[in-house]
């Protein structure tokens, strides 16, 4: 049988970590890692996963759904009301590419750093 493996972190590269790590706790309400600084943060559920953020000189974001430069990563966030969701991210600073495969069953946003992540009926 192979070892048990628990995921800890999910980590994000990005140019302005404390600006993602910011926009990510007011769009999930996680808690921010006590050991966070300019080069890396992280934020914390309180079960022991960390969504973190660290600093890549010469970070290029992606361009979704375009793979010229690929996504790297892509999060899905449930959600109860998609048009709710969508319209408070937006106001956090979130984008919102032209192309939306079926916005009536989840929606593709990307964060300030470009990174692609979408709102499904949760």
């Amino acid at each position: 049988m192979p070892p048990r493996m628990s995921l800890r972190a999910i980590t994000l590269d990005c140019s302005d970590v404390p600006a993602l790590a910011a926009f990510y706790q007011q769009a999930t309400g996680l808690e921010p890692h006590p050991e966070s600084h300019a080069g890396f943060a992280g934020l914390t559920d309180g079960n022991g996963l960390l969504l973190g953020f660290q600093r890549v000189v010469g970070y290029r974001a992606p361009r979704w759904p375009d793979q010229g430069v690929p996504q790297q990563i892509h999060l899905d966030f449930a959600v109860d009301d998609l048009d709710e969701a969508e319209a408070r991210l937006l106001e956090l600073g979130a984008g919102k590419p032209d192309h939306q495969p079926d916005e009536n069953r989840w929606r593709v946003l990307t964060d300030p750093a470009g990174h692609p992540f979408c709102l499904v009926r949760g």
